[in-house]
């Protein structure tokens, strides 16, 4: 009976329900998940990856789903095996949390925002387990050590909104292990995390599962994490299985043409090795690729010095400033005309605000800001209008940035409009180029945005940012949200324009691989300040700070040969960023380590 598989999936077929008559969302998928075994489904945004873990849960009923065939094999605790599918929803009701545990992707919404973590970690044990409250406040403790949260007896009290990201997580697969499933789904568990807290959480899910023998069926679309997770692959494409194999015959020998194109669009650490300039990504299928490295120029286009925001806390019967978040501390910079700098760090570390202060769409309390000879910080409202002309932003979230009521023609006009540059006829022809630039067809210029995918929205973002012919790019996490197919071609055509228009990109991200690939220089932020800042190949072959040395060791790589293990990472938890007002920061020094490589001496706090 060992060899027994704990869940089979066989012939599944999932249909939606539309005004438009049944929309399939799964058809004929069949795979099994045996003990003790991990296997990662992959796929891209609509492939039917997430389809098919609802319906092993009986979920998908509640998202307008219905199972319209195939059969759904579950093997019990004691022994029987029983068809999901058929199963009525007060047993799904015992198998759930009990036998299947699921960790979702987005921890805040899995948790409920009115109970505190340690009613939700035990509500779960009481029901199924028939544990008193003393019993189940003992195995909440010890589960939550097991996921290593610090002081697990505060946290017990708290809230969910009073813990950071990554912790919110770890009490979301502390709640899902609780009852010791057979089998433990993990929908994109790691996507809204941050490269070192990511790092952590596979090597922890990874743990529990050889200590438990629990069986995983983990749901992603990063390959690097596959690589580092995964025993079987089932590669999914629109609905349908298209490629199932081991671990090490998917990457290194792959059949079908769309799990070769997936890998190839997968950049990886270490690939631009021994390359002065950042080059776009050779695709599959592409014809006509214009693969030649982008140098860039010698002149200085931006120079930023001693850059610092900070944003009141207020508090206190009068509301008065109590304390401050000092998110940009003292940062110091220059980026070339035609060149690219990228910020990287994790979340909090002051990137994003980085770049707001920079086009003051947040106001900095100190620092220069020079953009080809303009004083930036020196500008009134009118004269700070006028110099937008020369500096844009691509947004993180296209959606959030487009109108949704507006034609895509519209946005796109609306800069040159505002501007007067250009009218009538022109304007239109200006837009239609600029579709050009960004590949997409002209007949999308009627569209709206939800009827855009992801992808396309942001060529229209990256589009509308070239309206004006800026000399700036300020991209705030340009690609993060995109799959990774669609993220390289969005990376190759901003290669493609600043070698063809000659921009300057500053580049926010927390993909070390992305940044590898994009980047002329690289400035390492921690904590509001840059600790190290130099030509790219010399930060990546070369990281002399210890936290850029930790941030390089946390990123999964996609080559199963190149797996990380726990005692890898050891990272220190992050200080707050919040001081009381009147608190002095030193000011930043750096030292030379190499020509034009310097690193931060001031004690960063890492």
């Amino acid at each position: 009976m060992l060899d027994q598989p704990i869940a089979q999936i066989k012939k599944l077929r999932v249909e939606f329900q539309t005004k438009d008559g049944p929309v399939v969302g799964v058809e004929d998928v069949s795979f099994e998940v045996n003990p003790g075994e991990t296997v990662c489904i992959v796929g891209e945004s609509g492939s039917g990856k997430s389809v098919s873990s609802l319906s092993l849960m009986r979920l998908v009923e509640f998202g307008g789903g219905e199972i319209a065939g195939g059969q759904l094999l579950f093997d019990r605790r004691d022994g029987e095996e029983m068809d999901l599918s058929k199963a009525d929803q007060d047993l799904m009701k015992q198998i759930r949390g009990n036998e299947i545990g699921m960790i979702f992707q987005e921890p805040m919404t899995a948790l409920n925002p009115v109970f505190t973590v340690g009613r939700q970690l035990t509500e779960g044990l009481r029901i199924h387990k028939d544990m008193s409250k003393s019993q189940a406040e003992e195995r909440a403790l010890e589960l939550l050590r097991q996921v290593r949260i610090p002081e697990p007896e505060r946290r017990l009290q708290q809230y969910p909104h009073e813990l950071s990201g990554g912790m919110r997580q770890r009490v979301v697969i502390a709640m899902a292990m609780a009852c010791e499933p057979r089998l433990l789904i993990a929908d994109e568990p790691t996507t809204a995390l941050d490269v070192t807290i990511q790092a952590e959480i596979l090597a922890l899910m990874d743990r529990l599962k050889r200590e438990t023998g629990t069986a995983v069926m983990f749901i992603t679309h990063d390959m690097a994490v596959v690589a580092q997770m995964a025993d079987r692959v089932v590669v999914m494409f629109r609905g349908n299985k298209v490629e199932e194999g081991t671990v090490k015959e998917i990457f290194e020998n792959p059949q079908h043409d769309y799990t070769k194109a997936l890998l190839a669009a997968v950049p990886k650490l270490g690939e631009m090795r021994g390359k002065s300039a950042p080059e776009p990504m050779k695709l599959l299928g592409v014809e006509g690729q214009n693969i030649a490295p982008i140098p860039g120029t010698e002149d200085v286009l931006l120079t930023v010095k001693n850059l610092t925001t900070r944003f009141p806390v207020k508090g206190g019967l009068l509301r008065r400033t109590i304390s401050n978040v000092h998110a940009v501390e003292d940062v110091s910079f220059t980026l070339n005309k035609g060149q690219t700098l990228s910020l990287v760090g994790e979340s909090g570390c002051g990137k994003s605000s980085a770049g707001r202060s920079i086009l003051r769409l947040v106001e900095p309390m100190a620092g220069e800001v020079n953009l080809d000879g303009v004083d930036i910080m020196k500008l009134d409202q009118s004269g700070l209008r006028k110099a937008r002309l020369d500096m844009q932003m691509i947004f993180q979230d296209p959606f959030a940035s487009l109108n949704p009521q507006m034609q895509l023609l519209d946005q796109v006009a609306e800069p040159m409009r505002n501007y007067g540059v250009a009218s009538g006829s022109e304007l239109q022809d200006r837009v239609a180029q600029l579709f050009d630039k960004v590949q997409l067809p002209r007949s999308f210029m009627r569209r709206f945005p939800h009827e855009m995918s992801g992808g396309q929205r942001q060529r229209i973002a990256i589009a509308r940012a070239l309206a004006l012919n800026p000399k700036l790019i300020i991209a705030d996490e340009a690609v993060s949200a995109l799959d990774v197919s669609v993220q390289a071609q969005v990376l190759n055509l901003m290669m493609e324009l600043q070698s063809e228009l000659g921009l300057s990109y500053l580049f926010i991200s927390h993909d070390m691989a992305v940044v590898e690939r994009v980047s002329h220089y690289v400035g390492v932020m921690y904590l509001g300040r840059i600790v190290e800042l130099g030509p790219r190949a010399r930060v990546f072959e070369n990281p002399q700070h210890a936290y850029t040395q930790a941030l390089m060791k946390a990123v999964p790589i996609a080559d199963p040969n190149k797996r990380k293990s726990e005692k890898d990472l050891n990272f220190k938890p992050i200080p707050s960023p919040i001081h009381p007002v009147g608190h002095k920061p030193e000011p930043s020094h750096y030292q030379e380590v190499e020509p034009g490589h310097f690193i931060l001496t001031t004690d960063s706090g890492y």
